[in-house]
């Protein structure tokens, strides 16, 4: 069968929207992501993705504006569109659409969250080398961060996180476990038995679990995510989803609070201000995107597992040294970079000597010194060009 140039491989007839744009029309752009750093550097650092838009979210965001419906959200759209993409997509037909609410998006909605079950001096449990902003949102609100790693495989240590547990109600305090799923940066996506034992554990020492699930449309395998709230035990958890990351939505502020059975009275809490923080038209675009979007998702999903594998290839052949997991799910890559002597912020090297833009491991947490979080959510010519200029980074000592 002949493709054409930009056909996504398994996917006939869509195209990979990794492969639409070109480096000058990615400078066009002025989001953080194309303006933080000089023209000459390769970014490849914060979550944004290189792609168009789904037409169908183009569409119901230019047909609001020209109709003028810029106003205040309402209804129960958006909870119903998550709903049943989660039924299609993860086989779960228990999202309780009375038991959402709407946030402006997923860290300021973690806050919220933790606001109702947790109280000022109270200790919150993460899993380190993990997303850095939970560290800065627990701290802003007068909690507590106490680690439990993850193993040396990427995956949950149920020692780590009793014992952290432990630490966390001493002195018959409350507590939180706030959980990454699928975990950022290593892309690891939690089994129902981990996440089982994970209520488990949780209900047996009374810590609260709160779970960041944004990247769960991000996938390899469309039934590979297990909705936390769908594991027997997991009913007073509160999780936050969005389709802000698979659809490239930052720009379009929305979320949803979703309660388990046993939390619905936490989330009849919630100050009803909470909900005018996000947009309406953030809410239309993320509607859509759930319900309408979902070709354009396949198509670059197979995208990122072309990459991965394009990843994976070129670091073998020009950065051998690095140590690499290709995850499954996001469109992050989490490099152990500390075989390759540059210390504990080799993103610092690549960035000066290389004019590649990564994320440094450091603000990770535990286990992040010598790290660096790469985002592959770009062209293969773009990745290409980044994976050469590292490991031109390595031959010479020369500052640019």
């Amino acid at each position: 069968m002949t493709r054409t140039p930009h056909e996504t491989p398994g996917e006939p007839g869509e195209t990979n929207p990794l492969s639409a744009l070109t480096l000058d029309d990615l400078r066009r752009r002025t989001s953080m992501k194309w303006r933080t750093y000089p023209e000459d550097v390769l970014p490849l650092w914060v979550a944004e993705m290189d792609v168009p838009l789904a037409e169908p979210v183009v569409r119901a965001v230019t047909d609001a504006l020209a109709l003028g419906d810029t106003g205040y959200p309402a209804g129960t759209a958006y909870a119903e569109a998550l709903a049943g993409f989660a039924a299609k997509r993860w086989g779960w037909d228990g999202l309780a659409v009375e038991r959402t609410a709407i946030v402006a998006d997923v860290m300021l909605g973690v806050v919220e969250m933790l606001k109702l079950v947790t109280g000022p001096g109270d200790r919150v449990v993460v899993n380190p080398p993990v997303y850095p902003p939970f560290y800065q949102f627990v701290e802003h609100m007068d909690r507590t961060v106490v680690e439990a790693p993850l193993g040396a495989d990427a995956r949950l240590d149920p020692a780590a996180l009793e014992d952290a547990f432990t630490r966390a109600v001493a002195g018959g305090r409350r507590a939180a476990y706030l959980l990454c799923s699928p975990h950022n940066p290593t892309g690891t996506v939690h089994t129902a038995a981990e996440l089982a034992a994970v209520a488990g554990l949780a209900e047996r020492y009374g810590v609260r679990v709160v779970v960041d699930e944004i990247h769960a449309p991000l996938v390899t395998s469309g039934d590979g995510f297990v909705p936390y709230l769908s594991v027997p035990g997991a009913e007073r958890g509160l999780s936050l989803m969005s389709a802000s990351k698979a659809w490239n939505l930052a720009g379009l502020k929305a979320a949803l609070a979703v309660g388990g059975a046993g939390a619905a009275a936490d989330l009849a809490r919630l100050p009803e201000e909470v909900s005018h923080g996000p947009s309406h038209l953030g809410i239309l675009a993320h509607t859509v995107a759930l319900r309408d979007g979902t070709a354009w998702l396949d198509a670059l999903l197979a995208g990122l597992d072309a990459n991965r594998r394009l990843l994976t290839e070129l670091l073998a052949e020009h950065l051998p040294a690095i140590g690499h997991r290709p995850g499954e799910a996001t469109y992050l890559a989490w490099l152990d970079c500390r075989a390759l002597g540059l210390g504990d912020d080799p993103a610092d090297v690549f960035l000066r000597r290389g004019r590649v833009a990564l994320n440094s491991g450091l603000p990770f947490g535990t286990g992040g010194a010598g790290h660096v979080r790469l985002n592959l959510a770009t062209s293969p010519g773009i990745l290409s060009e980044a994976i050469r200029r590292m490991a031109a980074a390595l031959s010479t000592g020369r500052e640019r």
